[in-house]
């Protein structure tokens, strides 16, 4: 009972070292990470080079899985360059059972000390995320030594060794064994782990080991599977493709596991390395047979994906996906990517109700109004909820410093939405009650919104492409903007002073004047955001 114990007790450690360890990746290697998924689109070679890399950094295929269906979902990517990471990410699963093949002794606990200094005295420095690694790592070990620990008590008992004899005997059963595992702990990388601990005790036969790696590559389907059951056919083929390549590998190899045994064995003398050498030279020879394969592969998944039944409820958002959240690096750059589209749609409002207002468009005013009640708010809810919920994972300083960026420009982009409502109401209203403008009044307002579009759309720019030099020329041209609106107003008193102005028309081309300069104010705090961002 205490050797169980101790099993449990040591695969908790070591998951949560895991769990830990990809944190601390995730938070220093993240936006490399989303620089790379931009790059993975390109070619199957660069796709699986980023699922190498990707899965390496934060120590969980699943994780990556699940964010990639996220992506498939919002039409970032295609089921064929998921295809191609996914071939990479079988590679990049190997890294952790070749680290835990090391034998590094008291090592570890220096390990989780230093990261536990880290943790404890610096939480508010870069080093936190340091920390979050070397603690990590340093869990990894223990967890590893408090299992192999414990079955070299359990390997006396003789039910036990009969049973791991009967697993290397029988290939079916560890086969068996390791999906079993692999799909209630989530996580192949414990279970693969787990096999190396088996063998720094000697509790199992390489055999054995090499059934349960075949066993656990299946049992890591599942974590994507049941993320994609609720989605997009799109996704449902991905998680189809990966279910085919990782039963493909299994069918490949298991009529062979005691040649293919006998072959690892002579790559070292050392068990534990001997299955970490398995389970790598599986995944490296599976994925270049299959990498010819992909465009196939995708063709044939998405013929064995039935189609969805239940008509796909229509999704406002293009980029952003609760699934994106385990990875904060990927969910703010799609949150941005957001940010930018709903920008560009209030910008397109903008213009529409201040040429229907000058040109009395009603059917122009119709979009307008639709826009904000269909696209506007509902994007504004979900990226709001989206935020707050990144904002609740462990985050870097600067990830929360985005995630507050983010929320403060949503509101300003969101206002912009409101203000463009306005004027086409007030649009509509000129339309309802035939108020006249005279022209040198519409000349005016053409010039101020034209000028406060302008200003709008070069911050939306300035925020996507971070460009600092943009972000100063809104702010200057927010100061131009104020000289205009003060002259304008000045204007219209003196107009109306002389009776050339009709006075239903007042409130309206005041209201209009006052609006258009509350939305360069708020393209100003876009540009101060991105410029102060920048330093």
């Amino acid at each position: 009972m205490i050797g169980i114990l101790q099993i449990l007790g040591g695969l908790a450690l070591f998951m949560y070292g895991i769990r830990s360890l990809s944190a601390g990746m995730e938070k220093l290697a993240g936006d490399q990470i989303q620089y790379w998924l931009g790059k993975a689109t390109s070619n199957r070679l660069r796709s699986a080079g980023f699922g190498a890399v990707a899965t390496a950094v934060l120590q969980s295929s699943g994780l990556l899985m699940v964010t990639m269906i996220g992506l498939i979902n919002a039409n970032l990517m295609t089921v064929s360059q998921s295809i191609g990471v996914m071939l990479g990410q079988e590679i990049g699963t190997t890294i952790t059972a070749q680290i835990v093949a090391f034998d590094i002794g008291a090592s570890r606990l220096i390990l989780v000390i230093l990261g536990f200094v880290m943790l404890e005295f610096f939480p508010h420095h870069d080093w936190k995320k340091y920390g979050e690694i070397l603690m990590g790592l340093g869990l990894v070990f223990v967890g590893m030594s408090y299992m192999s620990a414990a079955l070299d008590s359990l390997a006396e008992i003789p039910g036990f060794t009969d049973f791991m004899v009967n697993m290397g005997q029988h290939p079916i059963v560890s086969i068996l064994a390791g999906l079993l595992v692999t799909s209630i702990t989530q996580s192949s990388t414990a279970v693969t782990s787990m096999a190396v601990a088996m063998g720094i005790s000697q509790s199992i036969t390489l055999n054995g080991a090499v059934g349960v790696i075949l066993g656990a590559n299946i049992g890591s389907c599942i974590t994507g599977l049941v993320a994609s059951l609720k989605l997009s056919p799109a996704a449902r083929q991905a998680s189809m493709a990966q279910i085919m390549m990782n039963v493909f590998g299994v069918l490949l190899f298991m009529p062979f596991i005691s040649q293919y045994a006998d072959l690892v064995a002579h790559t070292s003398s050392d068990l534990p390395r001997q299955i970490a050498n398995a389970h790598t030279i599986f995944n490296v020879a599976v994925s270049a047979v299959l990498f010819p394969f992909v465009k196939p592969l995708a063709t044939l998944s998405e013929k064995l994906t039935p189609g969805s039944r239940v008509p796909k409820k229509t999704k406002v958002t293009a980029y952003i996906d609760d699934m994106q959240i385990s990875v904060p690096s990927v969910a703010l750059s799609e949150a941005s990517r957001e940010l930018t589209k709903m920008g560009d749609i209030t910008a397109h409002m903008l213009r529409d109700s201040c040429t229907a207002l000058i040109n009395l468009e009603a059917e122009t005013i119709q979009t307008v109004l639709a826009h904000e009640d269909e696209l506007v708010d509902p994007i504004y809810k979900e990226l709001v909820n989206f935020i707050n919920q990144v904002l609740r994972e462990d985050l870097s300083l600067t990830q929360q410093k985005r995630c507050m960026q983010l929320r403060n420009l949503l509101i300003d982009i969101e206002r912009v939405g409101d203000m463009a409502e306005d004027i086409a109401q007030y649009a509509q209203a000129r339309i309802d009650h035939e108020v006249v403008f005279s022209p040198p009044a519409i000349v005016d307002i053409e010039h101020l919104w034209r000028h406060a579009h302008h200003t709008y759309v070069m911050a939306l720019q300035a925020f996507s492409e971070d460009d600092a030099e943009k972000a100063k020329e809104v702010c200057r041209l927010e100061s131009e903007f104020d000289r205009l609106y003060w002259h304008t107003r000045q204007e219209h008193i003196k107009r109306s002073e002389e009776g050339t102005c009709q006075p239903e028309a007042d409130v309206i081309f005041t209201e209009t004047l006052r609006i258009l300069e509350r939305v360069s104010d708020h393209a100003d705090n876009l540009g101060v955001s991105v410029a102060r961002s920048s330093l």
